[in-house]
């Protein structure tokens, strides 16, 4: 593990020295170079101390079940403030205006659901994945298998979109070229997951989540103080730059059933992000579980506040021409306003915690994506839920290593899309996939197997196929002329189908067994009696 850890590091260094001769955007910078180094070192250390730890399935899927709620909510709050909240949102708030924040409030919303109705039976029922709780009563074998390939659409969706991020930023600040900048992340991803597991992921997203909030309130005083302390002179000096429609709704959605849909996708999809879920599994009991919600949700609203005033600030003290010659997506916008304030040392440090925000990230997708190759189908499909534990996470390392090279050539891929935009998506299909079985399986006693496969089926389906024929994949990345699909997001149509083909399929198929394990899911689900 140690030599893993130097020739890293060494790899890093030459790649960094050998394109110093670039020429990045805003010329090197040593002191985002000395970020960027000290931060890998120290979470390549984590990754060294936790891989000690992380022998057994449970230490290396949930961390042993030790951290506690206080400690989750901060790895929860690191896990979803992704490089879409603080690139992609700062992005679309400068670029498209009032309506990117639409995103800051959708993201935000899921949250009581998730501590109402999803965090203490996940937990009491569950075991490392979602897919646990939607099997325990139903049969395991076609449950473990939509339920996997939910997962990772979601993730794989989820982690292009980290990429394109990372690689963005690193070509600002190094003027390393974007390709290189994306395989490097890809690398140390692969690395953080495949030593250290959750013990490792959850550390780094601790420290990153602090990085973070205290980087994005220093940006967010020093951007205010600019206008003395006051949001109109900021919203006025946005009208004066941008003009007044800057200030209004209409600009990013226009159609009110693509905003229904966007709504129902950020605010559901919450419940449904199996990197998300599967952090319950890493506390010692429902309590806790409920805690890490309480603290994260408090965490989350605080800093979406806080990228309102950023991506404002942009617009005035950037400028969107500058903005939108970094890339078309806007992304880079939060690095540029911390250059305009501070200079190159004060965009050293934001993005050295920009870079910490995607590694955190991308480390808890690919364990969430790993898992549910590993659990979900390997031990849950093809060893029918027998298997040593020695294997499982072998098998989990390689899954690693190959999501790993899907995420790297996927974000190369898609380079021009904005990232909130994509995680928006990813939402859409856990929305649609994952949190209709999920909550039906919870609270529905006739619901069957039957109804649960053809639930998850048509919603991964449907939203997949329709994010496919819609602009966004059909004109942007294939070239044709005209959508097929006429809406940006497809939630309004995939959610509402999912529910409905789970409820009909369930009422015309009865399943008596899972009728009458469902009194005794209840008393498991609201005590805790059994749950590991």
């Amino acid at each position: 593990m140690i030599r893993v850890l130097g020739i890293y590091l060494t790899v890093l260094a030459v790649s960094f020295s050998s394109f110093a001769s670039n020429e990045a955007i805003v010329g090197m910078n040593p002191v985002a170079i000395a970020f960027f180094l000290f931060f890998i070192s120290a979470t390549l250390g984590i990754t060294y101390w936790a891989a000690k730890r992380s022998r057994t399935a449970t230490e290396f899927y949930a961390a042993g079940r030790s951290v506690s709620g206080f400690q989750n909510g901060l790895a929860l709050a690191g896990d979803y403030m992704s490089a879409a909240s603080f690139l992609g949102i700062a992005g679309m708030v400068a670029t498209k205006g009032y309506d990117g924040l639409i995103y800051s409030i959708g993201f935000l919303v899921g949250w009581p659901v998730i501590m109402f109705l999803i965090a203490e039976p996940l937990r009491n029922l569950g075991k490392y994945t979602f897919a646990d709780v939607v099997a325990y009563r139903l049969q395991l074998r076609p449950i473990k298998i939509l339920a996997a390939l939910g997962s990772i659409a979601v993730v794989i969706l989820y982690l292009i979109a980290q990429m394109v991020g990372s690689g963005k930023l690193i070509q600002l600040v190094f003027g390393i070229p974007y390709e290189l900048a994306v395989v490097i992340i890809g690398g140390l991803m692969i690395t953080y997951v495949l030593f250290g597991g959750m013990l490792a992921t959850t550390w780094v997203q601790i420290i990153k989540a602090v990085l973070l909030l205290g980087g994005a309130t220093i940006m967010t005083v020093w951007t205010l103080a600019k206008f003395g302390f006051s949001p109109e002179n900021l919203f006025q000096n946005v009208k004066d730059v941008a003009g007044e429609k800057w200030l209004q709704p209409g600009g990013l959605v226009s159609d009110p059933i693509d905003a229904v849909s966007l709504g129902l996708a950020l605010m559901f999809g919450t419940a449904g992000l199996p990197h998300i879920l599967m952090r319950f599994y890493t506390v010692p009991d429902a309590k806790e579980a409920r805690k890490s919600v309480f603290y994260a949700t408090g965490f989350i609203g605080y800093f979406y506040i806080l990228t309102f005033v950023i991506g404002f600030g942009a617009v005035v003290l950037v400028g969107l021409d500058k903005i939108l010659s970094v890339g078309k997506g806007g992304n880079m916008a939060a690095p540029l306003l911390a250059q305009a304030l501070g200079g190159d040392a004060f965009l050293g440090f934001i993005a050295a915690v920009a870079f910490a925000t995607i590694l955190a990230v991308v480390a808890g997708l690919t364990l969430a994506g790993a898992s549910a190759l590993s659990h979900d189908l390997y031990v849950g499909v093809i060893r029918k839920g027998e298997s040593s534990e020695e294997q499982e996470v072998k098998i989990t390392r390689i899954a690693v290593f190959i999501l790993g090279i899907i995420a790297i050539i996927l974000g190369i891929a898609f380079e021009n899309q904005n990232i909130a935009f994509m995680v928006g998506l990813a939402f859409a299909i856990a929305a649609s996939t994952n949190f209709p079985a999920l909550f039906l399986s919870i609270v529905w006693k006739k619901f069957t197997t039957a109804g649960a496969v053809a639930s998850m089926a048509t919603g991964l389906v449907l939203s997949v196929v329709l994010i496919i024929l819609s602009k966004t994949v059909w004109v942007a990345i294939l070239g044709n002329p005209e959508p097929v699909f006429p809406y940006k997001n497809p939630a309004i149509i995939s959610m509402t189908a999912a529910f409905a083909v789970g409820i009909i399929v369930s009422l015309m198929t009865k399943e008596r067994e899972a009728e009458e394990k469902f009194e005794e899911m209840k008393v498991r689900k609201y005590l805790g009696i059994g749950a590991e």
